[in-house]
């Protein structure tokens, strides 16, 4: 098995940047998820009540940020000053975010038609995954829960398989937003990986990621009326386990190191849990 493809989303919720290899640290990869929309009391915005952020580019930059949508001119966002900051959450996490200025805000929120502002996950800001998966002091920027998202290749092959079964289309591998693409030819087989390494890194998979209606949206446009994957995860991958209820499509992982992959890297697993996790079956 090898890396097929690496995924960054700068900033939350807006198009993804596919790259061919990738520094990580404590966080995940570098430069993921370190920038995100907020409403004027600071709750994060998503693709879930903004469809229209799946139009937006980013384009990191030396010293500034490049936001790109079709038929607005360019943003550049300057670099933020650490010392302009607001309290913003991302579901149950409170989060110190340094806050961009505000001609970048106010061209943000004249793109989208309502009042937002950026705000980034500066070296000031500090956030924890779940201790009860992720353990003790674990480092999390602007995801929305954990640090890298693996998915496969297998995987998608049968959940699309099963679409077409039933005359639903086909889905590509950006509707679940990725970090980590795994080449490998065996269906689900990261229920039963406990630990796979990378690049001389070890990452543990700790959690099984419940999908929502951002799956049913087109990366590139936001429509929500194309094929839809929810109606195969519900015949195929509805957990059984109360703990993370829903359908269920990748994994969250950890790195319990640091170092850097490539697209081609060998994926090696050096533990398994044997049980796997619970479906219901229809």
């Amino acid at each position: 098995m090898r890396v097929s493809d690496l995924f960054i989303y700068p900033l939350k919720s807006a198009r993804g940047i596919a790259i061919p290899s990738a520094a990580i640290d404590a966080f995940g990869l570098t430069d993921d998820r370190r920038a995100m929309l907020v409403d004027p009391s600071g709750h994060f915005i998503t693709q879930r009540e903004l469809q229209a952020l799946a139009q937006i580019d980013i384009q990191p930059g030396p010293s500034n940020l490049r936001l790109k949508m079709e038929g607005k001119p360019d943003i550049i966002v300057p670099p933020q000053h650490p010392d302009n900051r607001m309290d913003v959450i991302v579901w149950k996490s409170a989060v110190s975010a340094s806050v961009a200025d505000e001609e970048t805000n106010k061209a943000l929120s004249d793109w989208l038609k309502r009042d937002v502002k950026m705000v980034f996950f500066d070296g000031l800001a500090k956030r924890a995954a779940n201790p009860e998966w992720a353990g003790d002091d674990t480092p999390v920027t602007f995801s929305d829960g954990y640090q890298i998202l693996v998915t496969t290749t297998g995987s998608l092959k049968a959940l699309n398989a099963n679409l077409a079964a039933h005359g639903e289309g086909a889905v590509g591998m950006e509707r679940f937003r990725p970090n980590i693409v795994i080449d490998c030819d065996e269906a689900w087989p990261e229920d039963r990986w406990a630990t796979i390494e990378i690049g001389g890194i070890r990452l543990d998979l700790v959690k099984p990621c419940a999908r929502c209606i951002m799956t049913t949206q087109d990366q590139k446009t936001g429509s929500r009326d194309g094929p839809n994957p929810m109606p195969a995860m519900g015949r195929v991958r509805m957990s059984a386990d109360r703990r993370v209820p829903g359908p269920l499509f990748g994994w969250n992982v950890v790195p319990r190191g640091e170092g850097s992959v490539k697209i081609g890297d060998a994926v090696t697993v050096i533990e398994e849990r044997p049980e796997g996790w619970a479906f219901k079956r229809r």
